[in-house]
């Protein structure tokens, strides 16, 4: 399946994608349709028009992940959406942030320019150049990079997202129960209902054929306190 089939693929609601993403569904939504505000309408900022469609494609979903790191901000969201749009132009993709291209160190000039350019103010910046003239990767990128498993084709688009980092068996994958997350194929919602019925986590693990660490680690994903 080639890479752009697979970030326009829907995978869920946006209510069930907000769950995956622990934030609120308006928030997902008004990030997908955009929002009436005071009278005003702001634009969507996952999409450069609003659809009328609350599905949720895998490439929105990637995106969305990347924009919770800076909900809570006392930044406007939509000060991004410029910036989005100039990458989509650039790049000529509809999820730019579902790329590894716009992060490769050849790019980290254009992300500074287009920054300064769309005055992106420095809660929402990307990349940043320090003392030395170096250009470096805000921390929040850095740490989205790092939960991201990007294809080896030339479109280095996102293929798996692993919420609780490396080390855990979580993923959300869009080929794996509609990008719902999983451990080692298994939906983590179905051991967390399990689970809350009082099943013993080993009579789980026995009766999935999982290890007891994979189980465990789903409960940590589903029992966590900011869970949506």
């Amino acid at each position: 399946m080639g890479g752009l089939r697979v970030l326009d693929r829907r995978v869920m609601s946006a209510r069930a994608a907000a769950r995956q993403l622990r934030i609120p569904p308006t928030t997902l939504i008004h990030w997908l349709e955009g929002e009436e505000r005071q009278g005003r309408f702001h634009p969507p900022v996952l999409r450069e028009e609003p659809t009328g469609s609350h599905d949720v494609t895998w490439g929105e979903m990637v995106e969305a992940r990347y924009l919770r790191a800076y909900r809570g901000r006392n930044v406007s969201m939509q000060r991004l959406r410029p910036l989005i749009a100039g990458l989509r132009r650039e790049f000529g993709v509809p999820y730019p942030l579902a790329h590894f291209t716009p992060f490769v160190d050849s790019r980290h000039r254009f992300l500074l320019e287009i920054q300064d350019r769309l005055d992106i103010p420095a809660g929402l910046r990307m990349v940043y150049q320090v003392g030395d003239g170096q250009l470096v990767l805000d921390n929040r990128v850095l740490d989205f990079l790092d939960q991201i498993d990007f294809s080896e084709t030339a479109d280095r688009e996102a293929r798996r997202i692993h919420p609780l980092g490396r080390n855990s068996p979580v993923v959300i994958d869009p080929l794996l129960s509609s990008g719902a997350a999983t451990v080692q194929g298994v939906r983590t919602e179905i051991l967390a209902e399990l689970a809350d019925a009082q099943v013993p986590v080993e009579e789980i693990a026995e009766d999935f054929q999982l290890p007891i660490s994979a189980v465990k680690a789903a409960l940590a994903w589903e029992w966590q306190p900011d869970a949506a």
